[in-house]
């Protein structure tokens, strides 16, 4: 076994790989033509939400009092979700433009 091995064997063990809750999952959201799909999406503490835009304009995933998400156009951003509650999200430069998302606790 090389040292490479044994270094990554030694990272496993510990938990330095992946740190994440084991039922972490990425929830995607695409944005195209002024819109999230899906507006709502049920996630739990620790999930990551990747919204993937497909337009041609910048937009933001914005929670007032909380998270600000800049997604460039026709580029993906993510978020991880570090408390549970519903969360109604809105584009900023697109006040039309909302989702919900349902955060159970882990």
């Amino acid at each position: 076994m090389s040292l490479g091995r044994y270094a990554f064997a030694f990272l496993v063990i510990v938990g330095g790989v992946n740190s994440a809750p084991v039922h972490a999952k990425t929830i995607q959201v695409v944005i195209d033509k002024l819109v999230f799909s899906p507006t709502q999406v049920n996630a739990k503490v620790g999930d990551t939400i990747e919204w993937v835009n497909g337009d041609i304009l910048a937009h933001t995933a914005t929670v007032r009092g909380d998270w600000d998400v800049m997604i460039a156009a026709k580029k993906s951003a993510t978020l991880v979700l570090k408390k549970a509650g519903s969360f109604e999200y809105y584009c900023r430069f697109h006040p039309n433009m909302k989702g919900q998302i349902v955060i159970e606790p882990e």
